[in-house]
């Protein structure tokens, strides 16, 4: 029998701002300069959504509200998580992602973001984008 595959959790929020979304540019070397959505691993003993508000206070500095779901992303077993991401809600906070050691955060409109695939994390990042698109949110 194969060994079984390990998959993380990750869970994360689209934030959205005069028509555009907050991304969040990567510091870590494996992702350097990569763009993403406010996200993060969905630790032990927290739910999705939980998840997705200490993730976007934690990188962007704003307290948020987390509605519905957008959408689930995995795209094979060589993708190491499967990805939630929720519609957010900023409730409170400034902008602020020095804490969390990001090189910086800027708000995009959905065409820049879908534009910028190669500049973005994974697919994910505009996926999430043409999903919004589709249900009429942007």
């Amino acid at each position: 029998m194969p060994n079984p595959i390990k998959i993380l959790v990750v869970a994360g929020v689209a934030l959205k701002k005069d028509g555009k979304y907050l991304l969040i540019q990567e510091d870590r070397p494996d992702v350097y300069g990569k763009w993403n959505w406010p996200a993060g691993k969905v630790e032990e003993g927290s739910s999705l959504e939980e998840t997705a508000v200490r993730e976007a206070k934690e990188e962007t500095g704003y307290d948020v509200k987390v509605g519905e779901e957008i959408g689930v992303f995995h795209e094979s077993t060589s993708d190491d998580a499967c990805k939630h991401l929720f519609h957010g809600e900023i409730t409170g906070g400034e902008l602020d992602f020095s804490k969390d050691g990001k090189l910086d955060a800027k708000w995009f409109t959905p065409e820049e973001i879908i534009a910028m695939k190669d500049q973005c994390r994974n697919s994910w990042v505009w996926k999430g984008v043409e999903v919004l698109n589709k249900i009429n949110c942007l």
